[in-house]
């Protein structure tokens, strides 16, 4: 399930393998049996099922597995040229991966010698944390996004609100009224075309770089949210 729901942030098969092999860990524990005597058989079996689950994962949800790496061929392409990733998101906040190389230094006292690792915006991009973490930041972004769509709205309409992450709460009285808004909310963020909108600021801001076409997009009817019963809890 993690490895699932982490795939449309970008995770790897290294992440991925991890991810299942702390579970069974965990399972193996809980039965009683030691698991650094059967370090080999765990990391055999987690790297097997890593595999398969990518492998399904990259079959089932290929639409999104498309949009990844638009994401992160479009990310490579701006870090190429030195700069930083960086975007407007749907409400208007403005975005800038912080992402830079570390320039070291020594500071020498009378008892020892010290190692200091400073960042600074002077410093050159890392190129490719810049490409490997705008996927999942971006995503991060639009869920901002409509989170703060939701509280707008339930402000207007008078309703407490608070969240976390995509973490939604209001009084118990208002849970229906909130299901109703959050939804709305949805389909009025992506009735428009996101990724069409980034491709066409960039366009904008960096006019040399040819960016790759978009990814074909599905049939899914952005409104049928609306009746979903499962789509946010």
């Amino acid at each position: 399930k993690r490895t699932v729901m982490t795939s449309v942030y970008g995770v790897t098969f290294i992440g991925a393998k991890n991810q299942i092999r702390e579970k069974i860990e965990e399972k193996l524990e809980e039965q009683g049996h030691d698991i650094y005597l059967l370090d080999r058989e765990i990391h055999l079996a987690s790297g097997y099922l890593a595999k398969i689950t990518m492998e399904v994962i990259g079959e089932l949800f290929s639409g999104a597995r498309q949009t990844m790496n638009w994401l992160t061929t479009c990310a490579r392409l701006l870090s190429a040229e030195g700069q930083p990733v960086a975007w407007i998101t749907p409400i208007g906040i403005p975005v800038v991966q912080p992402y830079r190389q570390k320039k070291a230094f020594s500071v020498v006292t009378m008892f020892q010698s010290i190692r200091l690792v400073t960042r600074s915006d002077h410093l050159p991009i890392h190129k490719g944390r810049q490409a490997s973490a705008f996927p999942p930041n971006y995503v991060h972004s639009l869920d901002s996004a409509h989170m703060m769509l939701t509280a707008l709205e339930m402000e207007k309409r008078n309703l407490d609100f608070t969240a976390v992450h995509d973490s939604f709460w209001t009084h118990a009285g208002n849970i229906d009224e909130m299901n109703e808004i959050l939804r709305d909310s949805f389909v009025d963020l992506y009735d428009g075309d996101v990724l069409e909108d980034l491709r066409e600021s960039w366009k904008l801001r960096y006019p040399d770089i040819e960016l790759p076409d978009l990814p074909e997009r599905g049939d899914l009817d952005i409104k049928d949210v609306k009746d979903s019963t499962y789509f946010f809890q």
